[in-house]
């Protein structure tokens, strides 16, 4: 059973996603705004949170980046805007995904379960498996342990959000070579998104940039001089190997 937080102000689509999603075990506690949402985390836990940006007082993206302050939820975006700027907004501040309005809830479903998968073993409430090898990364300081989604540096656990794992992942994956915007954007995108053969979109790299300095700001001894993520200037990044 996947426990959902929808915040949004529409009662009629809250009925609608309710009834549909509690039909394929995912349990949704509606609240009409953000600090009612707020709230609600605080007080107990969940596996993935709804939120609309267009909220009365507090909007959606003031909510999502107080959420990151504390949680490390997966958050997927709802908005009847479709503007790119947004989208690029919402995944700056940390969100895991973005689906604009009106949207079929089995889409939704997919989506929610997606970022369940990427954010916890078997995840998503579908009975999928387990990657069927254990496949564990080292490069210097950091031990990524890809099976259990945990990532240590000099033992310690490093808390990031599931957008910030995927970035860090296909950089160790190929550690010592540097990776193109275009190569990081194209494997950090949906599955769904590949598969129909969707084209690079050159507008997610500021937001590629505003994450992999995140990424800097959790890994980095000092985030300013970085000797780990380390900038190919007009091309990529590269996860550098200890020498």
């Amino acid at each position: 059973m996947i426990r959902a937080l929808l915040v949004d102000d529409d009662p009629d689509l809250a009925r609608l996603l309710i009834d549909y999603l509690g039909s394929h075990e995912v349990e949704v506690l509606h609240v009409l705004d953000g600090p009612r949402g707020l709230a609600a985390l605080q007080a107990s836990p969940f596996d993935v949170v709804l939120l609309d940006v267009m909220l009365p007082g507090i909007d959606g993206f003031e909510v999502c980046r107080r959420i990151r302050e504390s949680h490390d939820v997966p958050v997927v975006m709802l908005t009847a805007r479709g503007d790119d700027t947004d989208r690029i907004i919402g995944l700056e501040i940390g969100a895991d995904d973005y689906v604009p309005k009106p949207f079929n809830p089995r889409e939704l479903l997919a989506r929610m379960r997606a970022v369940l998968r990427r954010a916890r073993p078997g995840g998503g409430g579908g009975g999928e498996a387990r990657p069927p090898a254990r496949e564990r990364l080292t490069v210097g300081p950091l031990v990524i342990d890809h099976a259990a989604r945990v990532v240590t540096r000099n033992g310690a656990e490093v808390s990031l959000t599931s957008f910030e794992y995927r970035i860090l992942l296909v950089l160790a994956r190929r550690a010592g070579d540097t990776v193109t915007r275009e190569e990081l954007a194209t494997e950090v995108r949906e599955p769904g998104e590949a598969a129909k053969g969707q084209a690079y979109d050159p507008s997610v790299d500021r937001s590629l940039d505003v994450h992999v300095s995140r990424l800097r700001q959790k890994l980095e001894d000092d985030p300013k001089e970085p000797r780990l993520i380390k900038t190919v200037r007009g091309v990529g990044y590269v996860l550098s190997r200890p020498a």
